[in-house]
């Protein structure tokens, strides 16, 4: 409990496995711990003979490990003196007006943070990692499992996080990642330490497990060296290829990632479970079920009739879909009245941007939600619809979009297809170049403006505010008056 290769009579430092430090009057000693799976924290106040040990389920949430031994030495100091104990100082989550002031792109001579909403959440995208944002009695402090403490103090035009003075910069389109540098982006490794591989603001990063995104200097074009800061200082990357050029490996900081099969570079399908044929047939014999409510009267809109510069896809109308096969004898698209309002205000507002909306589905009749059901494998089900309870696409309340440029007509680029069912189909998936990641959030952006808010599995399935008013329907397109 001495502290190490320090000035004598000094009583903090670093001694032989402990950290030495002060609370209050007494000597504090700790010391943290990460593994796959767990983070761990000791502290004790030897003095005392008291002292605490926290274990949680996630490796790296050692803020939360640090803060909850805090405070349970506050506990223990308030009985040994049978005072009341100490109430936990409670954090909140940040009001909805100053999430919105907040939000944007703000950078300094030596990095970028940007702010954004998550729901009720504030979230700060820092140099490597990405942190909750929450009020606390003295103002905003990043509240997270990563790190917890630091202020963040808005200032005209800024921001002040810790010591560091941040001004707002234009969130402007990204310029488009080289094609060297697409040919390493993707995952490697495993499913409890997977390496993202990926381009943010210009850098090709590393992500390491799942909160470490490292900006990586290119040595050359297969060799890349992590940055002199961190837990990686002094290593490289090495990329490996096959005979026919496409990359197989990485090997990082000594360790072999081998990469990982995920997603798909055109249309994303599966085996269905059943024939097609006999899928129609058992799913027109069946009926959607009984629900108990008060709905309101259906009121299906043909979208392209309220604005005819919005763009249709419709998978589902040719074989072009992760089924190859035909669902709807015509390619159009049907959202309720109020929800197609709203969605038409959503393409207007991406105007400003250079993009309109190119819808791939809206309404869809229950009988085609059984169809992807009892097709689609039960490990991937999180990607369709159970149709007994219904779909909201069923309700005609739902979207599945993305954006066009205006200027060439072209959809834009994105992290994953449409319809893949896999982890790059979520909408925070870290993965991608700067530019697809940037058009998706704009997309999320204008539909969370205008009522709509994204899916939790899909980038491009946005559900409208009132869609649990709308009975679930089964009519065909031919049907809808």
């Amino acid at each position: 409990m001495q502290p190490q290769f320090a000035p004598q009579g000094q009583k903090t430092g670093v001694g032989l496995g402990f950290f030495v430090g002060k609370k209050g009057d007494y000597r504090h000693i700790s010391h943290s711990g990460d593994v796959y799976g767990f983070a761990t924290e000791f502290a004790a106040l030897p003095d005392l003979k008291l002292g605490v040990i926290v274990i949680n389920t996630m490796n790296a949430a050692n803020a939360w490990s640090s803060a909850v031994a805090d405070y349970a030495l506050d506990l223990l100091l308030a009985r040994a003196a049978h005072q009341p104990l100490p109430d936990y100082p409670l954090a909140h989550e940040v009001e909805p007006e100053l999430r919105k002031q907040l939000a944007g792109k703000y950078a300094n001579d030596r990095y970028i943070v940007t702010f954004f909403e998550r729901g009720d959440r504030l979230l700060m995208r820092g140099r490597t990692t990405i942190l909750t944002v929450r009020q606390h009695a003295n103002g905003l402090i990043l509240d997270d499992k990563l790190s917890r403490g630091s202020s963040v103090t808005p200032i005209p035009n800024g921001v002040i996080v810790g010591r560091d003075t941040l001004f707002r910069a234009p969130d402007t389109r990204p310029q488009p990642a080289s094609e060297r540098w697409k040919q390493l982006i993707g995952e490697y490794g495993w499913d409890h330490n997977t390496l993202y591989i990926h381009e943010r603001d210009g850098i090709l990063h590393a992500q390491i497990e799942w909160y470490f995104s490292y900006p990586l200097k290119e040595i050359s074009s297969d060799v890349f060296a992590f940055p002199d800061f961190g837990l990686y200082h002094g290593e490289q990357l090495r990329f490996g290829r096959s005979a026919d050029g496409s990359v197989t490996d990485v090997m990082a900081a000594g360790v072999l990632f081998t990469r990982r099969r995920i997603g798909s570079k055109g249309t994303f399908t599966i085996i269905p479970q059943k024939p097609v044929d006999r899928l129609r047939k058992e799913a027109l014999a069946s009926s959607p079920p009984r629900e108990q409510g008060t709905f309101r009267k259906p009121d299906l809109t043909e979208i392209v009739k309220l604005d005819s510069t919005i763009h249709l896809d419709i998978r589902y109308a040719t074989n072009d879909n992760f089924m190859k096969a035909v669902f709807y004898s015509e390619p159009r698209a049907f959202m309720q009245r109020p929800a197609a309002q709203a969605l038409v205000l959503a393409h207007r507002w991406l105007q400003q941007f250079g993009y309109g909306l190119l819808i791939h589905d809206a309404y869809r009749p229950w009988y085609v939600t059984k169809m992807f059901w009892d097709a689609t494998p039960a490990h991937q089900r999180d990607f369709v619809a159970d149709p007994l309870k219904g779909s909201r696409h069923n309700r005609g309340s739902a979207v599945d979009v993305t954006l066009y440029d205006l200027a060439t007509g072209k959809p834009a680029e994105m992290v994953s297809t449409y319809d893949e069912f896999s982890v790059r189909a979520y909408p925070d998936y870290p993965g991608g170049t700067s530019l697809q990641r940037w058009s998706r959030e704009l997309l999320r952006r204008a539909l969370q403006l205008h009522g709509f808010e994204v899916y939790v599995f899909e980038w491009w399935h946005f559900d409208y505010k009132d869609w649990k008013d709308y009975p679930i329907l089964n009519l065909r397109f031919d049907q809808i008056p």
